[in-house]
């Protein structure tokens, strides 16, 4: 249950705003990235330090900084006194249990998501936070650790492909979303294709490992749709025009982001529905499989009872007993319970009991 709730007893008492990270323990170095660029001018560099990041606020240029870690809150408080951040952002930023949401602030709009990939080696759903903040001119993500899905993002933008370097950055913020909730169709396939596996060997030969195949797919589907269904309510949001953010132009980019959006949650409900199925078929193959080993046992022990009555007459060694002194009489007892049996095999062939 690690994954669906978040140990948060640490901020208990601490005051609204808390700069206090709360997520996986990580020694490793944060990573800042800058991208700064306009149509026509590309600069991309490694920041050492936060600081050198802040002379972009005020340039006319469209500012991407990419912040990898989130463990280093003094990073995240000093970003945030320079772009004027609201507490309750940096607090939400650095508090990796968040449900996605969206917030306006005045000049700066907060968009909080879930970023998921899926791990073959393991094969689960890894997940991470991300938070987005859109200003006049400047786009910041974060993340929890390196590695992301927004590697095709940068190559349109070194490259100038497509709309992205003559738009603004509501349009790289439209471009962060969208990145993101495509790669839901990906852990998608997957765990569409473990169903399908699944179904398969439910039909041929179930077995208790089947039985832990769909537990671990019910974990991963409501895990996935936690994730992705508060994620409507923010494109939602977003795609209305809410914020003056985001200009007229991008909006009808983010209705085509909420309609992959309403689309990821239609076929997740659709797996769990399946998985649920799958779960019904297996607990009646079970009780299939058992009905016929006691329909063949009883059968048996039918066949039996008629034997055993025979058997247990000619034990009893009463000494005025005449079928005790026959020469044949061990072959003629022998004899009659094979015909009993045959007769009543027969009998239940006939039935179509087996």
């Amino acid at each position: 249950m690690a994954r669906f709730i978040t140990r948060s007893s640490r901020k208990a008492g601490l005051p609204p705003g808390s700069v206090l990270h709360i997520g996986e323990v990580s020694q490793a170095e944060v990573k800042i990235r800058l991208v700064d660029y306009t149509e026509t001018e590309l600069r991309e560099d490694e920041a050492a330090s936060i600081e050198e990041c802040f002379p972009f606020k005020e340039t006319p240029t469209v500012t991407w900084i990419n912040i990898d870690g989130l463990h280093r809150v003094e990073i995240i408080e000093a970003l945030g006194e320079h772009f004027g951040l609201h507490p309750l952002v940096l607090e939400d930023i650095v508090h990796t249990g968040q449900r996605p949401k969206m917030e306006d602030y005045e000049g700066t709009l907060f968009i909080l998501m879930k970023m998921l990939r899926y791990d073959d080696e393991r094969n689960e759903i890894d997940d991470e936070q991300v938070s987005i903040l859109l200003g006049a001119n400047w786009v910041i993500s974060l993340q929890e650790r390196p590695g992301d899905v927004f590697d095709p993002l940068r190559e349109r933008i070194r490259h100038g492909k497509g709309k992205i370097r003559s738009m603004g950055p509501d349009y790289l913020a439209y471009s962060l979303i969208d990145a993101i909730v495509d790669n839901y169709f990906i852990i998608l396939e997957k765990l569409a294709d473990r169903v399908e596996t699944l179904d398969e060997k439910l039909v041929a030969d179930p077995s208790p490992d089947e039985l832990r195949e769909i537990h671990s797919l019910k974990r991963e589907l409501l895990f996935l749709r936690k994730s992705v269904w508060p994620l409507r309510e923010v494109i939602s949001a977003l795609q209305r025009g809410d914020s003056s953010l985001f200009e007229a132009r991008t909006l009808i980019y983010l209705r085509d982001v909420y309609d992959h959006t309403i689309q990821v949650i239609d076929t997740v409900e659709t797996l769990r529905d399946t998985i649920s199925g799958m779960l019904d078929i297996y607990l009646s193959s079970v009780s299939n499989r058992m009905n016929e080993v006691m329909k063949v046992l009883t059968i048996i022990a039918t066949i039996f009872i008629p034997l055993t009555f025979v058997a247990g007459i000619y034990g009893m060694n009463f000494t005025n007993m005449p079928e005790t002194k026959w020469s044949f009489g061990y072959f003629w007892a022998l004899s009659i319970m094979a015909l009993v049996a045959g007769a009543m095999i027969m009998y239940f062939r006939r039935k179509k009991w087996f």
